[in-house]
């Protein structure tokens, strides 16, 4: 068989881009954000100053074409609307999301063949250079097989010889490619990840370190939804940071996720109101879902308003406050800025929020985020006993 030849000019950009991809990620930092379309708020709303990138959220995966399709037209002014505050914000597409097994499904099925993965990857490329993102981001919730790990593999690698290929056609930088991943084993098995192929085709990953104990998996005692710690306990957001290191994930290609919001228990015994007290599912809460889920907004309303007991406890990083027999865990300043702190202690390249509306008014919790990103001062406590923010018991 013979070889195919290449030219000077095509080796050269082919090195220069590889080379810059590769070190993007070592001088860079990400103080990121996602977006959704349909979450209330809009995109004219976000203080774009606060974030290097933001991600437009979510691009559907059609079903019969498997090609990723834009559920509304803001979808096409999102880039040109956040960089009105902020000219220099990084915008990307970000397709699929937390749909359920049907998604993951239609995801695995899409992976399998050479013409679907074609037909998925052509179409975020284009969609991306036409509606003016720099960069895709991949939403698969979760690969769950040795057989979607290695189609995942193989999806990643021709994804990124496409972004290449694209660049060197159009003369413009290739689209940053990053994915948002399970954050830890207590919510997907990390295993099924092609660890090879990740750093090979990736920019970075976003880890979600949240979600890891809510009311629809943890009805009878409250929980710290997104602890950094868990004392005595296997599952937390340092577990699953630690886990996708010792997979062979470099800390700089990794992000920590914050959630922006939290969730809401209804206590037994009102007088019983710490972190794991006897609970009876979900307590009520102003979207009217059973899953107890309220935006870091909706929480500041509930204190403003009810006057609630308010604690931060530093052993666990997390935040809750009580009245009555409601009880929510999330994150408030004090945990965000020990998170901040953790992630630039173990090296990660940045953070990200899900999801950028659920901050409230003043953008509180992504502005705590920056400035102690940057080294400003916040609330981060040394790890101890729970510090309670309000008086009274």
């Amino acid at each position: 068989m013979g070889t195919k030849k290449i030219s000077v000019a095509s080796f050269t950009a082919i090195v220069v881009v590889l080379l810059f991809k590769q070190s993007w990620v070592v001088t860079a930092q990400v103080k990121a954000g996602y977006w959704y379309y349909d979450g209330g708020v809009d995109a004219s709303s976000i203080d774009s100053s606060l974030y290097t990138h933001i991600y437009c959220a979510f691009a559907a995966l059609d079903s019969n074409t498997f090609q990723a399709t834009l559920p509304s037209n803001v979808f096409s002014t999102f880039t040109q609307t956040v960089k009105q505050r902020n000219p220099n914000v990084n915008t990307f597409l970000s397709v699929g999301g937390g749909g359920g097994r049907d998604l993951s499904q239609r995801f695995s099925t899409m992976a399998s063949q050479s013409s679907t993965r074609k037909s998925f990857i052509d179409s975020t490329i284009q969609l991306a250079r036409s509606n003016g993102f720099g960069g895709v981001d991949l939403d698969w919730e979760y690969p769950s097989s040795d057989a979607d790990k290695n189609n995942l593999a193989v999806l990643l690698s021709e994804w990124q010889a496409a972004n290449l290929e694209d660049s060197r056609n159009t003369g413009r930088s290739p689209l940053l490619l990053t994915a948002a991943v399970a954050g830890s084993n207590q919510i997907a098995p990390l295993q099924y990840y092609p660890i090879d192929a990740i750093n090979s085709y990736m920019d970075w990953l976003n880890l979600m370190v949240y979600d890891l104990f809510i009311p629809e998996g943890y009805p009878s005692s409250t929980q710290p939804p997104a602890p950094l710690y868990n004392p005595g306990r296997l599952f937390s957001a340092d577990e699953g940071v630690s886990s996708w290191i010792q997979l062979g994930i470099a800390a700089n290609r990794l992000t920590f996720g914050l959630p922006f919001y939290g969730y809401a228990w209804k206590l037994v015994d009102p007088n019983n109101n710490g972190i794991f007290a006897a609970a009876s599912g979900a307590a009520d809460t102003p979207s009217g879902g059973s899953s107890g889920s309220m935006t870091y907004r909706q929480i500041r309303d509930f204190i403003n308003n009810q006057g609630p007991q308010q604690v931060y406890h530093s052993s666990y990083v997390t935040n809750y406050c009580y009245a009555g027999t409601t009880w929510i865990g999330y994150d408030d300043t004090q945990s965000v800025s020990a998170k901040i702190s953790y992630a630039k202690g173990r090296g990660m390249v940045g953070y990200f929020a899900w999801q950028v509306s659920g901050d409230d008014a003043s953008s509180t919790l992504a502005r705590t985020a920056y400035n102690a990103w940057d080294g400003v001062r916040g609330d981060h406590q040394q790890q101890g006993s729970p510090q309670r923010l309000t008086q009274g018991i």
